[in-house]
């Protein structure tokens, strides 16, 4: 299965009402990052050990770790996790930006470093989170 076909059949995989909102943000990704490389991790490790869940990945970057290795990874991120979905926005160096530009006007979502997370798209502003999307593109 190629990378489009495994990320067709995860976002099919999900119940709804999880399925048709994360169809959506994939459109909605797909139209701010359009012709960006498409990831697929399906959450296992070199063991073949379950150690995240899996996720679709939207464009490239360098990643820099503390220890002054690099790597190839994802710029924009889209997850199904237990109580939601989760979008991830690599690569923000502070920790605090998304939470103090976005949080307090995006609705019903937990926002970290990277991550916001939410449990259906009617709980949350939609261009706010567009906006955040766009920024970390």
């Amino acid at each position: 299965m190629n990378v489009q076909e495994q990320i067709n059949a995860y976002i099919a995989g999900q119940p709804e009402p999880k399925r048709s909102d994360m169809q959506e943000l994939h459109r909605l990704i797909l139209g701010i990052m359009p012709g960006s490389e498409l990831w697929f991790l399906d959450g296992k490790n070199s063991e073949n050990k379950i150690v995240s869940n899996p996720n679709i990945g939207y464009g490239t970057q360098i990643m820099k770790y503390a220890n002054g290795k690099t790597r190839e990874f994802y710029r924009i991120g889209l997850s199904a996790n237990t109580t939601g979905i989760s979008v991830y926005i690599m690569g923000i160096d502070d920790k605090t930006y998304l939470a103090k530009t976005y949080g307090k006007s995006l609705g019903k979502a937990s926002v970290t470093g990277y991550c916001i997370k939410f449990k259906v798209l009617k709980d949350i502003n939609l261009n706010i989170l567009e906006e955040a999307i766009r920024y970390g593109k």
